[in-house]
């Protein structure tokens, strides 16, 4: 972008400023004795055109809403359209659910996220022994379709998008919501929302994980299948590095692991001989934000640029929205801390604004007080006016990609996709994402990665107020949320009460449908929301798919 000339003469200059300025004030100490980002790339004191001599305006930066995206996936961005303000909810009985999602529709939300409690991700009911404790404690129950109409009841779904945080059970969670449009006359064409459907990152970060890989990886290529004929409006996919990031992985890792995810869900796809442009306009993303201001807004336009690349060079997508990485991002979880929860408003806000100047297409903004418990209603309620203060008082949302052409920036992100894409060569050359998880490769990385962030914390190289520098004896004194033991009795009695009043004959004779579809190479999808309105519970229809996948049982790593 600059002459050889021009690049000559302000080396000239920078050698000059740093012998006869810079050097006098470093002989009297720094604040660190290294300075890099938290993914180790080195930072210098400060960056010039000769730290990006070898970009290309356009083809490296370019305008956004083209490619190769890395200013923004839509030409006027928030100009146009805000991002979808969307608060993670979910709790107790699919009632208590349906009172908070219409309770955060009237205070401005834009579209609903839903937890599952754990016994729903796993694909048990809640009279199964093994979930004693943990019916309804960290997400909505949904042990048939007859919760998810309670907890959707009187939300307009044409209208309003919902984003659903499941994986293993994917396939049913979504023929409910299909079944519920349904019952409500409304064409699954209008159906707006998101499903994560991401398993791969269940098996190296969260756990939430039913069958072996290759069955679970039929089942998600089966959804974005279907939603691709059924539901256009659907995003089939939320491929997500937020978990991983929530393990232990850097930024690096976060986005080559992310996308490296992307290429084996576009591949299994693919091979089914469905045309990339039918079914990758509709794949999303779901990355984090943590403190690293620049590398956060950095890593957001790198992934964007790194994905435009791979989808236009390594599939030979034509359809500019199949380059498209749209994502949604949720400010850092494993950030918060226990100790003076206060401070977590500062935190989410500073990560809230690095998701926005990285140009999401969706935020989530983490309570205050969640690393003690679900955030109560009153934490919630701040955590949404934090992003409408952003949104309508700031100013960032009056111009488009602001940071673009920073020198620090446009290096950050030459690095970050420089290095992520190192990664996902590895990945590559050991055969794929799904082989790199069987090999425990992944899972090695973060778990190594963990480990060093925790023992910087420990020894105090890394500074966590409130942790191990400007720490108080004070007690926290905040109001947390409760959770009511009695909801689990109800919760259970409700399931009983359905299996005395629904078909039991017709139940059965679907289950054992879907069983025959198993075991075929068939689209699972039609004969599931077919299974689903006849009421039958989450572990009926997950205990054929054991019967017939088998469960997976993760390798130990030390």
């Amino acid at each position: 972008m600059f002459s050889k000339d021009e690049l000559k003469k302000i080396k000239t200059e920078r050698e000059e400023w740093q012998k006869h300025i810079l050097n006098k004030f470093i002989t009297k100490g720094e604040i660190k004795d290294k300075f890099e980002t938290p993914s180790g790339i080195p930072i210098k004191h400060i960056y010039g055109p000769e730290d990006i001599a070898d970009m290309n305006f356009i083809d490296d930066i370019g305008f956004p809403g083209s490619v190769p995206f890395t200013r923004g996936v839509y030409p006027n961005m928030y100009r146009g359209r805000i991002w979808t303000m969307r608060q993670y909810g979910g709790f107790a009985d699919a009632i208590k659910t349906n009172e908070r999602f219409k309770y955060l529709i009237s205070q401005g939300q834009k579209g609903l996220s839903i937890a599952f409690d754990l016994p729903t991700q796993m694909g048990y009911n809640s009279d199964n022994q093994i979930c004693l404790g943990e019916v309804g404690r960290i997400g909505v129950t949904v042990n048939s379709l007859k919760d998810f109409e309670k907890v959707f009841e009187g939300i307009p779904l044409d209208k309003v998008s919902t984003s659903m945080t499941i994986n293993a059970p994917t396939a049913v969670l979504l023929a409910m919501y299909i079944a519920i449009g349904e019952n409500l006359g409304i064409n699954p064409e209008l159906l707006i929302g998101t499903v994560q459907n991401d398993i791969l990152k269940e098996y190296v970060a969260r756990g939430t994980y039913i069958f072996p890989p290759k069955p679970s990886l039929r089942l998600t290529a089966d959804v974005i299948e279907y939603c691709s004929k059924y539901l256009p409006r659907f995003n089939t996919i939320s491929i997500s590095g937020y978990h991983m990031r929530e393990a232990g992985c850097n930024a690096v890792q976060e986005i080559a692991f992310t996308i490296a995810d992307g290429i084996a869900y576009v591949e299994e796809v693919h091979k089914r001989g469905i045309d990339i442009d039918e079914f990758a306009p509709r794949l999303s993303f779901f990355f984090t934000t943590h403190n690293n201001f620049f590398e956060e807004i950095a890593k957001l336009r790198a992934a964007r640029r790194l994905w435009a690349k791979i989808m236009k060079e390594r599939f030979n997508a034509n359809n500019p929205n199949s380059l498209r990485l749209r994502f949604h991002t949720q400010t850092a979880g494993v950030t918060l801390t226990a100790q003076q929860p206060q401070v977590n408003i500062i935190r989410v806000a500073i990560q809230a604004l690095a998701a926005i100047l990285g140009g999401t297409q969706s935020l989530h903004t983490c309570g205050a007080d969640e690393a003690l418990a679900i955030p109560t209603e009153d934490s919630v309620r701040l955590s949404l006016r934090t992003q409408q203060v952003f949104a309508y008082e700031s100013g960032v949302t009056d111009v488009v990609d602001p940071l673009g052409g920073s020198y620090y920036i446009e290096y950050l992100t030459n690095q970050l996709e420089e290095k992520a894409m190192e990664y996902i060569e590895r990945i590559d050359n050991m055969g794929g994402m799904p082989i790199a998880i069987e090999k425990a490769f992944i899972q090695q990385e973060i778990q190594n990665n963990a480990y060093s962030e925790q023992k910087k914390v420990e020894e105090g190289q890394r500074k966590v107020i409130g942790v191990n520098t400007f720490c108080t004896d004070e007690e926290c004194k905040i109001e947390t949320f409760k959770h009511d033991k009695e909801f689990e009795k109800k919760i259970v009695d409700s399931l009983d009460e359905l299996r005395k009043t629904r078909n039991e004959g017709l139940v059965q004779e679907k289950l054992a449908e879907l069983k025959n579809m198993a075991h075929s190479s068939e689209n699972i999808m039609p004969i599931m929301i077919e299974t689903v309105k006849t009421y039958a519970t989450i572990q009926e229809i997950c205990d054929v798919l054991r019967e017939v996948f088998g469960e997976y049982q993760s390798p130990q790593i030390f």
